[in-house]
């Protein structure tokens, strides 16, 4: 199954990746982005152009029997642990598109044993058939942004988390120093990011 990373909007900036120095995006308040998923899964219909309620799923499942939400524990996501295992650290399940059927979040990252790993964060697609098994439709967060996340939330369709990183590669893993608040919400055919930085005052 094709993965897509996330992608940059072409009318705003993405949020700056981690480099080996100070990042600099921290003084920038808010940024959006957009992360495209699975082709084939999240395109828009080619004659009604995109919108809001382009459903995740193909037509012939999002019609199909209710069903719970997908296993975040039932599949080997696109994380390369170099052999160590893979840990999923936290859920939330909901609603995304507005099709009637459940989607779920995951918060996976390589289970080293020791030190703060980074988390990447999936969006998990399930078709009706009793046979059919999870599948990794968009990745909302790339684990080389090197941030953990924390507080995973689905409320009304928003996928909301905390994402902790690091000013600097001095600063030690195990002691974050930055703080930002991320939303994403399917909107026309995407999942759109809003990043607002919330480090406190003072780190």
């Amino acid at each position: 199954m094709p993965h897509s990373p996330a992608e940059p909007s072409p009318s705003t900036p993405a949020p700056a990746h981690y480099r080996a120095r100070p990042v600099h995006w921290l003084a920038t308040a808010s940024a959006m982005a957009a992360v495209i998923a699975s082709a084939g899964l999240l395109q828009p219909d080619a004659a009604t152009g995109a919108s809001a309620t382009t459903p995740i799923r193909p037509a012939s499942a999002a019609n199909g029997p209710e069903a719970a939400a997908p296993d975040a524990h039932a599949l080997t996501y696109p994380l390369d642990c170099k052999g160590a295992p893979q840990a999923v650290t936290a859920t939330a399940e909901g609603d995304l598109d507005g099709d009637g059927r459940p989607e779920t979040v995951a918060a996976v990252r390589c289970d080293a044993g020791s030190g703060t790993p980074p988390h990447a964060l999936y969006v998990l697609a399930q078709d009706p058939a009793k046979t059919a098994k999870p599948r990794v439709v968009a990745t909302l967060l790339e684990a080389g942004r090197k941030q953990t996340a924390t507080e995973l939330t689905i409320r009304d369709g928003l996928v909301t988390a905390s994402l902790l990183g690091y000013s600097s590669p001095e600063v030690p893993r195990y002691s974050p120093d930055t703080k930002q608040l991320a939303k994403w919400r399917w909107t026309g055919g995407k999942f759109r990011q809003e990043l607002t930085d919330s480090t406190p005052t003072g780190v």
